[in-house]
């Protein structure tokens, strides 16, 4: 995976592709209490964002401070997870902002499809092109929303 970063112009963040950067602890503090991941061992999520394109919000010391993956094959399919941002840098502006790096991404051009799950950003998803299901009934899934709790 090619490493890339971005600042952002007028406060002090940046973004980062670089997974020696990321707070890999710090990242399953935040995902194990989310809905979506409630429980995820650290090895999953160290392995899931090793395994996907993974983007790291960061202050400029380098603190950690948000996170997102794309599950993607570079080249038809991509799938957006574990968007977070840390309680203290929501309402900045941070959040589009990652969306719009990681939007713009040179591996994530010209894809057929992306796609996500969200039970509560879709103001923000919605900002950056994502859109309703066009033809639910092509779609199907298996989920286990407590695979985590099981072991």
């Amino acid at each position: 995976m090619s490493k890339s970063s971005s600042t952002h112009s007028s406060l002090p963040y940046f973004i980062s592709t670089d997974l020696s950067l990321f707070d890999m602890p710090l990242v399953h503090s935040w995902l194990t209490d989310t809905y979506w991941a409630k429980g995820i061992p650290l090895k999953i999520v160290e392995q899931s964002f090793k395994n996907s394109l993974s983007f790291g919000v960061f202050q400029r010391d380098g603190a950690q401070v948000g996170c997102a993956r794309m599950i993607t094959d570079r080249a038809t399919f991509a799938y957006l997870a574990d968007v977070y941002l840390a309680d203290s840098c929501r309402g900045k502006g941070l959040g589009r902002w990652m969306m719009d790096m990681i939007m713009a991404h040179d591996d994530l051009q010209g894809l057929r499809r992306m796609m996500l799950a969200t039970s509560d950003m879709h103001t923000l998803y919605k900002q950056v092109g994502f859109t309703s299901l066009t033809n639910p009934a092509v779609m199907m899934e298996i989920s286990v929303p407590d695979i985590y709790s099981r072991h």
